[in-house]
């Protein structure tokens, strides 16, 4: 209902067209009875057949009351046709903002597998559509007709009345019996259908591996069983529904039935006239509607309740990161940062940093280097808040991160990510992802800056090349240049650097960084690398080792010192390398 309130306007758009629809429906066996009984037969069971006959214009002659009676039926035709038409255009707009609204929310939250993100973004997230549109809505319109159709049957014969709602307490017996399976069945047939998506995903973003170690077989036995398991459980959704269904429908006729043969008695009796049977048949039909609406609206729910359940199990989650109450925007930022005393890890009892504390200044470059799985690219994760450390805080400028607006801490950062991520648009605007205002001469000069701009002269259409996707049409130097030209253009005080120059050859590498140096000035910047030619440039390096701070210097000093760095130093030059000698 939150979804829905959000669509305030189409929702009571919704709402008016569905209590018009039950007005009409109301009229619609009117002009009917008039003409059989009143018209045709002359007998007055409603007193205001004769006043409505002298009220309508032109002589109260039975041709011009046949005239009136078929023209009413038709404008209640056209009326109910109309607004049923309104209804849906309305019913479309109201499901369709509500689904992209939750989708949306969705989105922001989402920790599974990609494959099965997708389903629930794409598909899962259509249930607050079916539940509030095909359920909820549909519901409160049946009863509302219940109650209206009940009070007219029983002013026509209450015996009928009655026998027509002997139908209620089986139809809730069946559903009581129903709801659960059809709950479950549902759940696991969207579990199953997500699994389809994640194998697929897994599939084709893996390609290059299933093709070169020949486990496509292997693949289309996992995609086969996966369709399969989906089938069986949607074959047993489906059977479940059908079984409600049909008992559903045999209760309704055999209500109609019963109604049939007591109305028939009660007219050859002289207790009901021939307008009033029809009139009760065609209120019987709009009572027994919602019944059924009532009873398949709650079979739409348990069907869409399978999606909502996975997609509670998201919004239910909490946020990693948030904007903490009252937390303030930067106007602007010199690039202090310090990490005090930081514990951080992603799994419970397992810290991957521990008590770490670090400064860097404007202007500062800071690389930070050590064994896979020291916690490199765990610390810079932290300036820009991708994570919140369990212990300790990481200040900006003096203020705790956690004390200022994601989006704007996060427009003060600029990364390089170890692994480049190109999206299949524009070399231009690849460039300006960060800045999507940035001219032309600006986005060139980012290019250069980062080596790039020859080779991308060099390319079809130059900078409004579209690259594919993740850049596959690209070398990876190529796509490592870029997104270096992306952060380059950013031009935030505070940059961070993961593994920058690992796919660029060694002449590349020196120009780039020589770049990197008038990059760099007044700026507050990480550097990761486990090439060591790329840090020795550093102001500071760091050297970590299980999640803390080994040893601290500069490139000359740390060799000195022998320690870690100067391990390092001679796995990648070799062990004739003299420490204090070789600066290459």
């Amino acid at each position: 209902m939150r979804y829905a309130w959000r669509r305030r306007r189409q929702l009571a758009v919704v709402v008016t067209a569905m209590l018009l629809r039950i007005g009409l429906d109301v009229l619609k066996p009117w002009p009917m009875v008039f003409l059989v009984d009143y018209v045709l037969q002359g007998k007055i069971t409603s007193p205001w057949f004769p006043r409505l006959a002298e009220m309508l214009p032109g002589a109260p002659t039975p041709a011009n009351l046949i005239c009136w009676s078929v023209a009413t039926t038709v404008l209640i035709f056209l009326l109910s046709w109309l607004i049923g038409l309104a209804n849906a255009y309305a019913n479309i707009s109201l499901g369709q903002r509500m689904v992209y609204d939750l989708a949306a929310d969705l989105f922001a939250r989402l920790r599974h597998s990609v494959g099965d993100n997708i389903r629930r973004v794409t598909t899962d997230s259509a249930c607050v559509s079916i539940i509030v549109k095909d359920a909820l809505l549909p519901f409160v319109s049946a009863l509302i007709s219940l109650v209206a159709m009940f009070g007219i049957l029983w002013r026509i014969d209450p015996t009928l009345t009655l026998l027509a709602v002997l139908v209620v307490p089986y139809l809730v017996l069946v559903f009581r019996l129903y709801a659960g399976p059809m709950l479950e069945h549902s759940y696991q047939q969207q579990e199953a259908e997500g699994r389809i998506y994640s194998i697929s995903e897994q599939t084709f973003s893996t390609i290059a591996a299933v093709q070169a170690f020949g486990r496509e077989e292997f693949n289309d036995r996992c995609f086969q069983q996966a369709t399969g398991d989906t089938l069986t459980a949607t074959l047993s959704l489906t059977n479940v529904q059908l079984q409600f269904k049909i008992l559903i429908g045999l209760a309704t006729a055999a209500g109609t039935a019963g109604i049939l043969w007591v109305g028939a008695r009660h007219a050859l009796n002289g207790q009901l006239t021939i307008g009033a049977i029809l009139a009760f048949l065609s209120y019987l039909g709009s009572l027994y509607a919602p019944l059924e609406a009532v009873m398949y609206s709650s079979s739409t729910v348990q069907g869409a309740a399978g999606s909502a359940r996975r997609v509670r199990e998201i919004l239910q989650t909490q946020r990693e990161v948030s904007d903490r109450p009252g937390a303030a925007a930067l106007s602007s930022v010199s690039g202090h940062v310090q990490i005090e005393d930081v514990t951080f890890g992603y799994e419970p009892g397992r810290p991957i940093l521990r008590n770490l504390s670090l400064e860097v200044r404007p202007g500062e470059t800071v690389a930070i280097v050590g064994a896979t799985g020291a916690g490199k690219s765990t610390l810079v994760s932290l300036v820009p808040r991708f994570f919140d450390p369990w212990a300790g805080r990481v200040r900006v400028d003096g203020r705790d991160a956690r004390d200022i607006q994601l989006k704007s801490l996060r427009r003060h950062v600029a990364i390089v990510l170890q692994e480049p991520f190109l999206f299949p648009v524009s070399i231009a605007e690849n460039i300006a992802y960060g800045v999507p205002r940035a001219a032309a001469p600006e986005i060139e000069a980012a290019a250069r800056a980062a080596n790039a701009h020859e080779f991308i002269l060099r390319l079809p259409a130059g900078y409004q090349t579209v690259i594919g996707e993740r850049g596959a049409t690209l070398s990876g130097g190529e796509r490592q240049r870029i997104s270096i030209a992306r952060a380059l253009l950013k031009n935030a005080p505070i940059l961070i650097l993961d593994e920058p120059t690992s796919a660029l050859d060694v002449d590349t590498e020196d120009a780039l960084l020589q770049a990197l140096d008038r990059l760099t000035r007044g700026r507050a910047t990480f550097i990761i690398a486990h090439r060591l030619s790329t840090v020795r440039r550093a102001d500071r390096i760091v050297v970590l080792s299980d999640g803390q701070i080994a040893e601290t210097g500069t490139h000359d000093e740390l060799l000195e010192r022998g320690g870690l760095y100067a391990g390092f130093y001679r796995l990648q030059f070799g062990d004739s390398t003299t420490p204090g000698g070789h600066t290459r």
